[in-house]
């Protein structure tokens, strides 16, 4: 939450010349309501499953940069479904760089509570996901998006990836 996924992979995919999706983004396109409806009448239960699907059939498409939620990694499916259809990169963000990316904002984890300990509660339960199917991971603290961005691009063929 806070790392800036859509908008690195935004400018990724301009970069790399790729279509870029953003998995909450066509979630709330296809439902007509944005996330925190969802939540509000659904539960994190009822996202999860809306997500699971939007993430296995994106996982089936070819040549895009797909931004998913931070929660995607929860369940198995998703780990599995995106550890094998491409090239997964963590954005790695502190604690503290999320306080500040996420202030203002409406994110339906962080509406009721303490912000800074539900970021390090979600931190500490997702951190080793994200790291189990990584191919990449990647430092965004105090970077701008196309610092972020090129690196990605720029570290593709460590993992035999070429990006023409």
């Amino acid at each position: 939450m806070g790392c800036g996924k859509s908008a690195i992979g935004r400018r990724l995919a301009k970069e790399l010349g790729r279509e870029f999706v953003d998995s909450d983004a066509l979630i709330e396109a296809r439902t007509g309501v944005d996330i925190a409806f969802i939540f509000e009448k659904e539960g994190e239960a009822g996202f999860r499953e809306r997500e699971r699907r939007v993430i296995a059939e994106l996982a089936q498409r070819q040549g895009i940069v797909l931004a998913t939620g931070g929660g995607a990694v929860l369940l198995p499916e998703n780990r599995a479904a995106l550890a094998a259809c491409g090239t997964v990169v963590y954005l790695h963000t502190s604690v503290a760089q999320q306080l500040k990316r996420t202030r203002g904002n409406k994110r339906p984890l962080l509406n009721r509570r303490n912000r800074r300990k539900v970021l390090t509660e979600l931190m500490a339960r997702r951190e080793p996901l994200y790291r189990e199917i990584a191919d990449l991971v990647v430092e965004t603290d105090g970077r701008s998006i196309g610092a972020v961005a090129g690196e990605i691009r720029d570290r593709l063929p460590e993992i035999g990836l070429r990006h023409e």
